[in-house]
């Protein structure tokens, strides 16, 4: 049989098939009764959007469900404008949105890697932001995981360089730790050239008095020189924000590629996500609960496991070191009502393979009890 062009792409999706890595988009299960396990929606307003749809369009009834252009050349900026000022002020820092988080750290990565730049990244950091590195073919090395005598290091190793631009998560998404943001801000006090870059996606909702996630919570708002938070998790909408120094906002604005050749997010999203942060910044007993419940659910792995659970968060993993066992475990909590995310190989290396646990706030303790009960039951 002749050769075609596609053989050696059907190959590699073969040995995926073989390796249990094959992925498939699943169908829509809204409908279906469950425990949903697998989603963002942190404090569920997601599954509430009805409750506010007719409050929302009484509120925003003009707002276009169509941009057609990028924001550079948009007559309709009235929504994005009001989101960013929303952002601005609650940060106390200019803010811009992007299409994604995704597009964020990509296009902010891009534009802050000019000469006399080195990125210093946690071992762990997020797809987007290695992805904005390789794009950028950015000066980078990368320090253990939390480990800030690692960071010291390669910030005493790299002083002399004009700027060091220091990038985490605040909440991991993988093993949901948190970073040590309190001593990170104070590391940053003694080195001149550091900007501290903090990706807030899975902690923005969730974390702090008013949801503006961990750096609220610590107090070190101020000290992070930019702040990316995305609007799809816990804010159940789309889009991302940078909030930073108003020099920096300019710069991405006029330097960030992602931003600058991206047709902007219609007008009716960006209210709809100005609607939902302000459901979000009321919800301070839902957050405390959702801690609650997240301690409780992350005590209970431990039990089932007999070892400790490095999550700080309402991520939770349970690891299981194997793709097919992986798979296996998440089919059969699917036969008993709870949808659970096998998680595999490239978004962890292997032998870290894992079911990912994702609790929302609308979750009671009578729930996180029936999940842990039936995982007992299918290990």
């Amino acid at each position: 049989m002749a050769m075609t062009p596609f053989d050696e792409y059907r190959k590699i999706l073969e040995k995926f098939d073989a390796e249990n890595r094959l992925r498939n988009i699943p169908q829509d299960r809204t409908d279906l009764p469950g425990i949903d396990l697998t989603s963002n929606d942190y404090m569920g307003l997601g599954a509430r959007w009805k409750e506010y749809r007719d409050e929302f369009f009484l509120k925003f009834p003009h707002a276009s469900f169509s941009s057609s252009a990028s924001r550079l050349l948009s007559q309709r900026q009235d929504a994005h404008v009001h989101l960013e000022n929303l952002l601005a002020g609650l940060y106390r820092k200019e803010s811009l949105l992007f299409n994604s988080g995704y597009h964020a750290n990509v296009g902010i990565i891009q534009a802050l890697a000019i000469p006399g730049t080195i990125f210093l990244c946690d071992k762990l950091i997020h797809a987007s932001m290695i992805d904005g590195l390789m794009l950028a073919k950015a000066d980078y090395q990368r320090w253990r995981h939390n480990d800030l005598s690692s960071l010291r290091k390669l910030l005493d190793k790299y002083k002399s360089m004009e700027r060091c631009v220091v990038m985490l998560e605040s909440v991991y998404s993988m093993d949901g730790d948190t970073a040590p943001l309190r001593e990170l801000a104070d590391l940053k006090k003694e080195y001149h050239n550091v900007i501290l870059y903090v990706d807030e996606a899975h902690a923005f909702g969730t974390r702090g008095r008013f949801g503006l996630g961990l750096g609220e919570e610590t107090g070190v708002i101020d000290e992070i020189d930019i702040i990316v938070g995305t609007l799809g998790k816990a804010a159940a909408s789309a889009g991302a924000f940078v909030s930073t120094h108003e020099l920096l906002k300019s710069y991405f604005l006029n330097s960030s590629r992602s931003f600058i050749f991206s047709t902007a997010l219609p007008p009716v999203n960006a209210a709809w996500s100005e609607h939902m942060i302000l459901k979000l910044l009321t919800m301070d007993k839902e957050r405390e609960h959702l801690i609650e419940i997240s301690d409780k659910f992350r005590s209970g792995i431990e039990e089932i496991t007999g070892q400790p659970n490095n999550s700080r968060s309402h991520i939770v993993p349970l690891i299981v070191g194997d793709a097919h066992k992986a798979m296996q475990t998440a089919s059969k909590l699917s036969l008993k009502g709870i949808d659970a995310l096998p998680i595999r190989r490239p978004t962890v290396p292997q032998g870290g393979e894992r079911i990912r646990f994702s609790l929302s706030a609308e979750m009671t303790e009578d729930t996180v009890e029936y999940i842990l009960k039936t995982l007992k039951e299918v290990i």
